[in-house]
């Protein structure tokens, strides 16, 4: 299965694994299936870290490369395909970060995994649901 991470989980499965649901976390380390990030999540990631939502450490960048190698992620590059395939389909929000995000899983015929209920009814794509979980704002270290 390939398998988009939408933003926050990627930083969960970072932070730590066992803030995921088992059936997520089996998926994600089946070397079977595929695990893709969207260029738009990056982005995200680092305006969290600027507004001090989470403090990654040593800094954006390095955090960033250490999730990304630690998890195994495929990046998937923000397209004009992607930019258009966003304004095609109807969500209940309109959050950039998550339309891009959506719009990547279609594209690409990628399944999103997110535990964002809105994302989840977006038509057209399929979803993995993973449940909630809380985390601190404390620094987020990827070793």
């Amino acid at each position: 299965m390939r398998l988009l991470l939408d933003t926050h989980v990627i930083v969960w499965a970072a932070a730590d694994a066992r803030r995921l649901d088992a059936k997520v976390a089996e998926l994600l380390t089946d070397s079977e299936n595929e695990c893709w990030m969207s260029a738009v999540s990056a982005w995200e990631i680092a305006m969290l870290a600027e507004r001090g939502r989470v403090e990654l450490r040593p800094d954006v960048e390095r955090w960033l490369a250490k999730a990304v190698a630690g998890l195994g992620l495929h990046e998937a590059p923000l397209t004009a395909a992607i930019a258009v395939e966003s304004r095609r389909f109807s969500v209940p929000t309109e959050d950039p970060a998550d339309r891009f995000i959506a719009a990547t899983a279609r594209v690409h015929g990628l399944v999103l995994v997110t535990a964002d209920a809105a994302l989840r009814r977006v038509p057209g794509v399929r979803v993995v649901r993973c449940r909630a979980a809380r985390v601190s704002r404390k620094a987020l270290v990827v070793r």
